[in-house]
């Protein structure tokens, strides 16, 4: 049996320990509770430690659970590719949208945002690498995004967000973390508004992440636990 609340203390107690080694203040770094596959009643438990900050994959699954888990405070982030199809639901549904990376997903969920009388959050989602399986933008791309979210008044401009390509040793991901951090300080360099938010590191490489200035972690195995095999696969 999983202690929910056992492991977001531990985290807590890393996290402020390994901001406050390099240099960092822990109060600048958010905990993202990656709850895809997992049930509504492990969110509600998350919840009773105090965690308010959700991230979901799917927008199936999050139609279902987002309505049933019905406590007020929560933050809902989309953290999975979203489809053209899907964006008013999303819109709907979630708080933060993290994965932008094409210009049409951009209009469609602006006028979705606008129809609604709200401002969409979002993140620009950046590629590492030109692996076909990976969605995003490559970096040199990620300047004419930014340009064109700002133009749209629906959607309000939170960061960027990436998922580097897996690597065995935490510390081989380090590269692309401080190639996102230096990005984030490119584009920054010609706003009025600084951009803030870095969404990077997950359960074993957050560590690094934190390092070079990841200010919103998502991490889903060392909260929840192991996810069976049948789930990762979408089963």
């Amino acid at each position: 049996m999983v202690d929910i609340a056992s492991n977001l203390e531990r985290l807590s107690g890393e996290i402020e320990s390994i901001s406050l080694g390099c240099g960092r203040d822990p109060a600048g770094i958010r905990l993202l509770a990656v709850s895809k596959t997992f049930s509504a009643d492990c969110v509600q438990q998350a919840h009773r430690w105090g965690q308010t900050l959700f991230g979901e994959n799917r927008i199936q699954e999050a139609e279902g659970k987002i309505p049933s888990v019905d406590l007020s405070g929560l933050e809902w982030h989309l953290i999975g590719p979203l489809q053209s199809n899907k964006v008013r639901r999303a819109a709907q549904l979630f708080d933060v949208i993290q994965t932008l990376d094409r210009p049409k997903i951009v209009r469609r969920l602006n006028a979705c945002a606008e129809e609604m009388g709200k401002i969409v959050r979002v993140f620009v989602e950046v590629k590492f690498g030109e692996e076909p399986q990976k969605h995003g933008l490559l970096p040199q791309d990620i300047p004419s995004m930014v340009e064109q979210v700002d133009s749209m008044p629906g959607l309000q401009l939170q960061g960027l967000m990436a998922i580097p390509p897996y690597q065995e040793e935490a510390e081989a991901s380090r590269p692309y973390f401080r190639q996102m951090a230096d990005l984030l300080t490119e584009i920054n360099g010609s706003r009025q508004q600084p951009l803030k938010e870095l969404s990077m590191g997950m359960s074993h490489d957050y560590r690094i992440a934190i390092e070079e200035g990841a200010t919103l972690l998502r991490i889903g195995t060392s909260i929840f636990g192991l996810r069976s095999a049948l789930a990762v696969n979408g089963v």
